[in-house]
C-alpha cells in the first residue's frame, strides 16, 4: 500500500485486535525488518520463521538453535539476521538463502544482540553475567568499559546511528561510550529520590528523533533526549522528558518500545497480556489493549511505518492494528461521500465542443491552459523508509523472499540440475551447492564469575572449561547423543540429550 494514501490526520496507534500469527512452534521473540514487510519470529525450540507481514504466511523456515532464541536483530539491508540463544551461540543467517555464515560461541547464554544500525560488519552482544561486548565479522571482539568491576547485569544498545553504545547497570548507571574508540563521553545516574538508585532493565531508542527511554526496576519509564545528556558531560544530572508509569495498578513492564515515527510509547505489562501507548510529546495514556486473560506477555515491537503492533504471550504472536475505514476522498480529493441520492446539476460548458470557460488573455482571446508534462518514470523516494540524514532510499534493501511454487510430479532429473536463482543475481554469479562455503565458527573465550550458590560441578559446566558443550560442535546429532551419554557431568539437566533425540527424530521424520 502507498503511505501517503494512508489516513495521517487522526490517531496513529493501534486500537484493536487484528488476528494472530500461529506458527508451529511456541513464540519467543520478534523483530521487524527496515520497512515492516518481514517479521521474524524466534521459538523456543530454536527455529526462526520469518513471515511476509503483507501476506501473513512463512516465507522461510530457519533450524537456527537447540535452546529457545531469545534475541533477534536485522541488518540495515535486510539481507542478514542476527539471533542468539541460550545455547551459548550467536549465529549469523543469509535471509535468502537460510544458511548461517558466521557462528559465535560463548561461555554463558546471551540476552540481547544488535546489529550496528549503519555497519552490518559489527554487532552488539550482552551475554549474562558479563560486561557487554563490540563483536566484529573476523571473529576480533572488544569489551566495554563498565562503571564497577562488580557489575555482572549490564544492558547495552546502539543510539539511532550507531555513533554512540549506551549501556546501564543493576545500579543504574548508564555510560555513554564511543562506538569506535570504546571512550566514556557522558554518563548520569538514575535515582529513585534522594539517594536510592533503581537497576536498569532495558534501553530502547527510536527510530526517528533523539529521544530514548529507559525501564528500570521501579517501575517507572525515563524518557530522555540523546543531546541534552551528552551535553551534561561525566556524571550528569539530566532531567528526563517524561516520567511514564502505571499510577493505579503499579504494574511492571516487561518490554518497551517507541513507535516508527517516535510520537507514542508502547509498554507491555509483566503480569497480564496488556499494551499501555502514551503519547510522548503530553505523557498522556491514550491508549490500553487487553489480550486473553491469564496469559504474560513476552515480547511486543512496533510496525517501523505503520500503527501496527505484534505482542508474543502463550508462544502466539498477537497483532493489533486500527479499525480500516473507507476513505475515498483520499484517491480524489474533489470527492463527495453521499449519504443519499442526490440529482447531478449539469454544468453549463461540461459538454459543450467548445469550451467556453477557457481561459481569456488581456488582448481578449480565448487561449488554452499550457500544457504541464508529468513525470512517470522518476521513483522518488518515501519519506517514512529513509532517516533525515539520508538522500535516497537504499537500492540493495532486502523487502520480501521469493517462494518457488511447489510441483507436485516434477519431470525426472529437474530438482538435480536446476539452481535456486534469486531475484537479485544473475545465473552466472550462482555457485553450486557444492562449492559455496562453509560457516565459520569462531570461539570467544570469557571469564565468567560463577555464582556464590553453585557447586564446583555446575560452575564447570557454566564456565565451559573444557570439551564440546553443544551438540552442534559434533558432525551429527549420534555422535553428539553418544558423547553426552558418557559424558554426563557436563549435561546435569539433561537438556542437550533431550535436544539430541529431538533433532534426531525430527531428522528421522523428513
Amino acid at each position: 500500500m502507498n503511505l501517503e494514501l494512508l489516513e495521517s490526520f487522526g490517531q496513529n496507534y493501534p486500537e484493536e485486535f487484528d488476528g494472530t500469527l500461529d506458527s508451529i512452534s511456541l513464540a519467543a521473540t520478534c523483530a521487524f525488518n527496515r520497512r515492516g514487510t518481514l517479521l521474524a519470529v524466534g521459538c523456543n525450540d530454536g527455529r526462526v520463521f520469518i513471515w511476509d507481514f503483507l501476506t501473513r504466511g512463512i516465507a522461510k523456515s530457519i533450524s537456527a538453535h537447540v535452546y529457545p532464541v531469545c534475541s533477534l536483530s536485522w541488518s540495515r539491508n535486510c539481507k542478514k539476521l542476527l539471533s542468539s540463544s541460550t545455547d551459548h551461540n550467536v549465529c549469523i543467517w543469509d535471509v535468502l538463502s537460510g544458511e548461517c555464515e558466521q557462528r559465535y560461541r560463548f561461555p554463558t547464554p546471551i540476552q540481547r544482540v544488535q546489529f550496528d544500525p549503519r555497519n552490518d560488519k559489527r554487532f552488539l552482544v550482552c551475554p549474562m553475567r558479563h560486561a557487554a561486548l563490540l563483536v566484529d565479522t573476523d571473529g576480533g571482539h572488544k569489551i566495554l568499559p563498565i562503571d564497577d568491576d562488580g557489575d555482572i547485569n549490564v544492558i547495552a544498545s546502539f543510539d539511532r546511528r550507531g555513533d554512540h553504545v549506551y549501556t546501564g547497570n543493576a545500579k543504574g548507571k548508564i555510560l555513554i561510550l564511543d562506538s569506535q574508540t570504546l571512550t566514556v563521553k557522558a554518563s548520569f545516574k538514575i535515582t529513585v529520590g534522594t539517594s536510592s538508585t533503581t537497576g536498569i532493565k532495558s534501553i530502547e531508542f527510536a527510530r526517528r528523533g533523539d529521544c530514548f527511554l529507559v525501564n528500570t526496576s521501579d517501575r517507572v519509564i525515563r524518557v530522555y533526549d540523546t543531546n541534552t545528556v551528552l551535553k551534561c558531560g561525566l556524571n550528569g544530572e539530566p532531567e528526563p522528558i517524561q516520567k511514564l508509569q502505571d499510577l493505579v495498578n503499579k504494574t511492571t513492564w516487561k518490554k518497551c518500545c517507541f513507535s516508527g515515527d517516535g510520537e507514542y510509547i508502547c509498554a507491555g505489562s509483566a503480569r497480564q497480556h496488556a499494551l499501555y501507548i502514551w503519547e510522548k510529546s503530553i505523557g498522556n495514556l491514550v491508549k490500553i489493549l487487553h489480550g486473553t486473560k491469564g496469559e504474560l506477555l513476552l515480547d511486543v515491537v512496533w510496525h517501523p511505518v505503520r500503527p501496527i503492533i505484534a505482542s508474543i504471550s502463550a508462544g502466539v504472536v498477537s497483532i493489533w492494528a486500527q479499525n480500516q475505514v473507507e476513505n475515498w476522498s483520499a484517491f480524489a480529493p474533489d470527492f463527495k461521500e453521499l449519504d443519499e441520492n442526490v440529482e447531478y446539476e449539469e454544468r453549463e460548458s461540461e459538454f459543450d465542443v467548445e469550451d467556453e470557460d477557457r481561459s481569456v488573455d488581456q488582448s481578449g482571446e480565448m487561449r488554452d491552459d499550457e500544457e504541464v508534462e508529468v513525470d512517470v518514470t522518476t521513483c522518488s523516494a518515501v519519506a517514512a523508509f529513509c532517516s533525515s540524514d539520508e538522500e535516497g532510499e537504499d537500492e540493495n534493501l532486502l523487502s520480501f523472499l521469493p517462494i518457488a511454487p511447489e510441483i507436485e510430479d516434477p519431470e525426472d532429473g529437474w530438482a538435480a540440475t536446476q539452481e535456486t536463482v534469486t531475484p537479485t543475481e544473475t545465473p552466472e554469479k550462482v555457485e553450486p551447492a557444492a562449492k559455496r562455503a562453509k560457516s565459520k565458527t569462531y570461539d570467544i573465550s570469557l571469564t565468567i564469575d560463577p555464582p556464590d550458590n553453585t557447586n564446583e560441578q555446575t560452575a564447570k559446566q557454566q564456565n565451559n572449561c573444557t570439551g564440546p558443550c553443544h551438540p552442534e560442535a559434533f558432525q551429527d546429532w549420534e555422535t553428539a547423543l553418544k558423547w553426552f551419554e558418557k559424558q554426563p557431568e557436563y549435561d546435569t539437566n539433561n537438556h542437550f540429550r533431550s535436544a539430541a533425540r529431538t533433532s534426531r527424530r525430527r531428522e528421522a521424520k523428513k
